[in-house]
């Protein structure tokens, strides 16, 4: 297939022919052993110097300043860069400057990644270099990098920051944008501090199905399929709640799973069809307990990822140090509305919800009433870390009933910077009244609610063997990690989120 090629394009696959020429292969096969990095010699060197006299090192050409027969040349590797000083008459034989001449000055690029072998040492200025006694190719870039400019005020100002050229190439946004890479090493932090606090409870970490007969455990619309051997319809699971729950019935204490979850929804700033959630459940265990437990745990993630309880997001301070505030449901609407809406039947929550402008349609039921308005006229003003608690039985067809509040269900969400980032219950295990329930969300699937849940009835008879009483959570990976990254999109803690095709 012909390639529409721009100038440098063209001249570098013109670099390329040469290098072959030269008897140079651009991509060796041989590995290149890299004694050092970047980071590494910058913070050692100055403190024992006589540890670097030979060092091996690989990086990425980021910028080249060639004097005659010699250049100053800045790699980069994984953790930061480096300068290097490269002479013609150190890399090459006596007599003979080719490799220098030929290879380094004029079929070297920007983006063309080489490994060195020499010693460190201290320039002039003071800068920590390595000078050059060894030049290897190891990879010809023919695509040029986008230019990356520095003002005076330390400001960065390139040819690549357009957010959908970002999210399509983000290959490139790493090598010109590295301030990048630490976002998405933060977030390895976070799911890594989650699993080690887990696992100190002794919870297992479990795999269950991605591709499931029913989906459930989730009010969502799924992504669907076919099973061409089995002849059968397959969905995308959107949760594996009750999968996990089938695990606690039959008797582990605990069971945690990092799944991707897929919901065939909008996307937007929030949202993202394929998404990352920790779902956890415990047996013997209430949602009092669960929010104890997830307070100390997020508490954890905020010092090992940003050094502190208190977290910039925006122009907010956002601070996980516990105790978080708690609200009930009721409580937070009438507290931002002025309204109390707890003894309301579903006309007046229509009513209501016309009259605070709320989005509404007949095709909401009681509890989906009471979320949009919770959603339109509280959520968005809830910045620092908030428990709402006590949601109406309508709004959650997996919780338990309240043991104290008549038409209420023993369920938190925490609120965070305006968005849930987690949901809990003490969860049902009553199997005629999950049954009942699950024939409730039946009735509103009828009335046109496409994120109606529908009956499992292998879950139900897994419930009949009996499950003990259970603590269960789900915390969205994604949107924790926008805040603990001070991130304005999830599309920039995805490192490849789903975009329109080109063109």
């Amino acid at each position: 297939m012909s390639q529409n090629l721009s100038e440098q394009e063209q001249i570098r696959r013109e670099s390329l022919l040469a290098i072959r020429n030269m008897g140079i292969d651009p991509y060796p096969a041989a590995a290149f052993p890299v004694t050092h990095t970047s980071k590494a010699i910058l913070e050692g060197f100055p403190i024992h110097p006589d540890d670097y006299t030979e060092v091996s090192f690989a990086g990425r050409i980021m910028s080249r300043r060639i004097m005659g027969k010699a250049a100053f040349t800045v790699l980069q590797d994984a953790v930061g860069k480096i300068q290097i000083y490269v002479r013609g008459e150190d890399i090459c034989p006596p007599g003979d400057l080719s490799l220098y001449d030929e290879l380094f000055k004029k079929h070297l690029d920007i983006g063309d990644i080489i490994g060195v072998t020499g010693y460190v040492f201290t320039t002039k200025t003071g800068e920590t270099s390595i000078h050059v006694k060894t030049l290897t190719l190891l990879s010809k870039s023919l695509r040029p990098l986008p230019i990356v400019k520095t003002d005076a005020e330390g400001n960065v100002h390139d040819a690549f920051t357009d957010p959908e050229l970002r999210y399509r190439m983000r290959y490139v946004d790493l090598i010109v944008n590295p301030q990048v890479r630490e976002v998405f090493i933060k977030r390895s932090r976070i799911v890594n501090t989650m699993r080690s606090f887990m696992n100190t409870f002794g919870f297992l970490e479990v795999e269950t199905p991605i591709l499931q007969p029913l989906y459930g455990g989730a009010a969502a619309r799924p992504f669907k399929t076919h099973h061409n051997a089995l002849e059968m319809t397959l969905y995308m699971r959107i949760a594996n709640e009750l999968y996990l729950k089938r695990l606690i019935v039959g008797g582990y204490d605990g069971v945690y799973e990092f799944s991707k979850d897929f919901r065939n929804e909008g996307m937007d700033r929030f949202h993202n069809p394929e998404f990352t959630q920790v779902e956890l459940y415990v047996a013997y265990k209430d949602y009092q307990w669960m929010m104890d437990f997830v307070e100390e745990m997020i508490e954890r993630v905020a010092v090992e990822v940003t050094g502190s309880t208190e977290v910039q997001v925006g122009e907010h301070i956002i601070s996980f140090k516990r105790p978080w505030k708690r609200f009930t449901m009721f409580e937070a609407i009438e507290h931002f509305t002025g309204i109390d809406i707890s003894a309301m039947d579903e006309q007046q929550l229509f009513k209501t919800a016309r009259e605070l402008r709320v989005h509404v349609d007949a095709t909401m039921g009681k509890g989906k009433l009471i979320d949009e308005i919770f959603g339109e006229k509280c959520e968005p003003y809830l910045i620092q870390p908030t428990f709402i608690t006590d949601y109406p039985v309508e709004m959650s067809p997996l919780a338990k009933k309240h043991r104290s509040k008549d038409g209420l269900v023993e369920r938190f969400e925490a609120i965070c910077n305006g968005k849930e980032i987690m949901n809990s219950f003490s969860e049902l295990n009553d199997p005629i009244d999950q049954r009942h329930r699950f024939e409730a969300q039946l009735e509103l699937g009828k009335r046109g609610d496409e994120e109606a849940m529908q009956l499992d009835e292998d879950f139900l008879r897994a419930l009949e063997y009996g499950m003990p009483p259970t603590a269960g959570i789900g915390i969205g990976i994604d949107r924790l990690s926008m805040i603990m990254t001070n991130q304005h999109a999830i599309q920039d803690v995805l490192l490849f989120p789903h975009m329109r095709p080109e063109g």
